[in-house]
């Protein structure tokens, strides 16, 4: 009896560890072939952005100066191989820069990639702390990380590529804090459920000095019992220093003391935005739970719209038919938009035509499918929200656009290739 109890686990621990090596040698496996495809894709890349550079002075007006023919024909070339795959043109372009940098710069560690010895990851931080060294430095550098790469994970990586890149680079990091202190921005980005996120990148003191003031905020709420968790209140806190300019709520709890930061609802009255918000009639009504949407971000819910509305002066308001979603009315609280045939394709695009772009439609340009000197109309069918960048490839060689009937656009691209895009109309629910 004991014999059998010790055995049988032992067999087991023997089954399991043996078709734990067979998944673990096929997941290796699929890694290096993962590795070599991207090898094969960065030199396909590189290529792309070699025959762009070599056919631009022949695609392209010379009223261009040199460099701007080469850049008109390479964001085309990027368009197309984006739209080909459904990626985003940045992505493309991102890719792009990447893979001549690999393929130029760093071949042993393409070699490494082709291999499967190491992966993309690994290979974009090696090439993105080499473009910054000079050619003199380059190859103790990648004589350096390329060993590392091929023993340690990503992140160990980028620590050791970064303290060699300091002790290589010619400049001081003082001046290249200055340089790299022009890419600040703010980025923000829509999540699921009414949430979004908001990406700010900024030098080190001010990001730090961010987070201080953040803590000490939520140092002092912690001494009211307060329910939130710390990062809860360190997010309700910024919100209401960003919107209001201070963090006290006006409201007090059910003791009679006023929270020291308010929550996000509480700040809802102070938001007096400048947008567009589709309100299902029955929603507004409030006989329906169906969804708002808020131009720029997507579904929101409906007591959030209702109170947005109050306090939205120059918004403009459309109700949607509770079945069809059709746009019945369009509010006139402000004249914004100087003429309603503008209004109504920007409600109907909602962003840029073009496939795969997102750029909102009040940020893009009114194009006409068919231009006015070739005697194309200023009407609804034929007018299109195109951003500046897309309208410009529209007149490069190779693309061309078709307006067909119910505001739907066929694209070609200069790989032969058509891609449909359709009105984003506000979807039923």
């Amino acid at each position: 009896m004991t014999e059998t109890s010790t055995t049988l686990p032992l067999r087991a621990v023997d089954v399991f560890e043996a078709r734990l090596a067979e998944l673990s040698d096929e997941f290796t496996a699929i890694a290096r072939e993962r590795a070599a495809l991207d090898a094969r894709e960065a030199r396909l890349l590189a290529r792309s952005a070699t025959l762009a550079d070599a056919m631009a002075d022949s695609l392209v007006s010379h009223d261009e100066t040199p460099a701007q023919r080469k850049a008109l024909i390479r964001r085309s070339t990027c368009a197309t191989l984006a739209m080909a795959t459904r990626a985003s043109e940045l992505t493309v372009q991102r890719a792009t820069g990447d893979a001549e940098r690999l393929v130029a710069d760093a071949p042993d560690v393409l070699r490494a990639l082709e291999d499967g010895r190491i992966s993309s990851r690994h290979a974009r931080t090696i090439t993105d702390q080499l473009q910054d060294i000079p050619v003199q430095g380059q190859a103790v550098f990648l004589e350096t990380v390329l060993p590392i790469a091929e023993q340690s994970t990503v992140a160990r990586l980028q620590h050791q590529a970064r303290t060699l890149r300091e002790r290589l680079h010619p400049e001081s990091i003082t001046v290249r804090a200055a340089r790299s202190e022009a890419d600040r921005r703010l980025e923000i980005e829509p999540a699921a459920d009414g949430m979004a996120w908001v990406h700010l990148f900024t030098t080190a003191p001010v990001a730090v000095a961010i987070g201080e003031r953040l803590d000490a905020l939520v140092g002092a709420a912690h001494l009211t019992d307060d329910d939130r968790t710390c990062q809860q209140l360190r997010a309700d806190a910024l919100g209401s220093l960003c919107i209001s300019g201070v963090t006290t709520a006006d409201q007090t709890d059910h003791q009679g003391r006023r929270s020291p930061i308010a929550r996000p609802v509480e700040v809802l009255d102070d938001i007096h935005p400048t947008v567009n918000l589709t309100v299902p009639v029955l929603s507004l009504l409030g006989v329906s739970e169906a969804p708002a949407i808020l131009d720029g971000y997507g579904p929101i819910d409906p007591e959030t719209a209702a109170r947005l509305a109050v306090n939205a002066p120059s918004m403009t308001r459309v109700l949607t038919h509770p079945e069809t979603s059709a746009v019945v009315s369009v509010g006139r609280q402000q004249y914004r938009v100087p003429a309603d045939l503008q209004r109504a394709v920007r409600l109907r695009d909602v962003t840029c035509r073009a496939p795969g772009c997102g750029r909102r439609a009040r940020a893009c340009d009114l194009d006409h499918s068919v231009a006015w000197a070739d005697g194309g109309t200023t009407s609804v069918g034929n007018l299109a929200c195109v951003c500046r960048h897309h309208h410009r490839l529209k007149h490069l060689p190779g693309w061309s656009l078709d307006h067909r009937p119910d505001g739907v656009l066929d694209w070609t691209t200069p790989d032969g290739k058509r891609h449909r895009t359709e009105p984003d109309a506000v979807p039923p629910f």
